[in-house]
């Protein structure tokens, strides 16, 4: 076997081995309350600690563990185009020395007269568009309270269609007074955001090129 084809089969393996190893899609997992203190048991008196509601205040998300609804609406739309010339010539004439009033000939031509032309020229072009829109709402659930009062949250939604599966995941930090009174915050105020949009299936697979033609198309193929 020559260098380059056991190369390219140890490339492929690797390739491979790498994508057997990509984390599950399941691995995002839902939170889990674990960490929540557990309510103490009800002893039948009309007032429990734990159970109070308050009269005078907005009931959005504050602690770790409350939920709250996010609303997608990312719109980013982005283009690039760059357009270069340049051009240069040179040009330089020696006329030759004359004798006696005479240039230097042989056989009628001029041997010492000499001259230079030189021309580069180069045009080059490129452009780029991107656009993407993702609009919907999802439910998320606060993991964590930062020092300074800010929340992060993390939530997924799937949604199992006969072709397959497909999900919306959201994770960042917000701030409480970002709130609206009805326990809802846009996304575009998510710090830090980090927002996936995927699926499984076979419609999900056939979009996606096969492994040879993820290597052929990859910077680590040589040619």
């Amino acid at each position: 076997m020559t260098p380059l084809a056991r190369s390219l089969l140890l490339t492929v393996a690797a390739l491979a081995a790498g994508c057997a190893s990509a984390p599950d899609d399941d691995a995002f997992g839902a939170w889990q309350e674990e960490d929540l203190a557990v309510a103490p048991a009800a002893n039948g008196a009309i007032y429990q600690a734990g159970r109070d509601v308050a009269l005078f205040e907005n009931a959005v998300a504050r602690n770790v563990g409350d939920l709250v609804v996010i609303r997608l609406a990312e719109q980013t739309q982005a283009s690039k185009s760059a357009t270069t010339s340049t051009k240069k010539s040179t040009s330089a004439d020696l006329p030759g020395p004359t004798v006696a009033g005479r240039p230097v000939t042989v056989n009628g031509t001029q041997v010492l007269q000499m001259g230079m032309e030189n021309e580069t020229e180069f045009s080059g072009s490129g452009s780029s568009a991107q656009s993407n829109r993702l609009s919907g709402e999802i439910s998320a659930t606060v993991v964590r309270r930062l020092g300074n009062g800010n929340l992060v949250v993390r939530g997924q939604k799937w949604l199992t269609l006969n072709q397959g599966s497909e999900y919306v995941r959201v994770e960042g930090v917000i701030r409480p007074i970002d709130i609206q009174p009805d326990n809802t915050i846009e996304s575009w105020k998510v710090a830090n955001a980090r927002i996936g949009y995927g699926g499984r299936g076979s419609l999900a697979s056939a979009n996606k090129p096969g492994l040879l033609a993820r290597f052929f198309n990859s910077p680590l193929m040589p040619f």
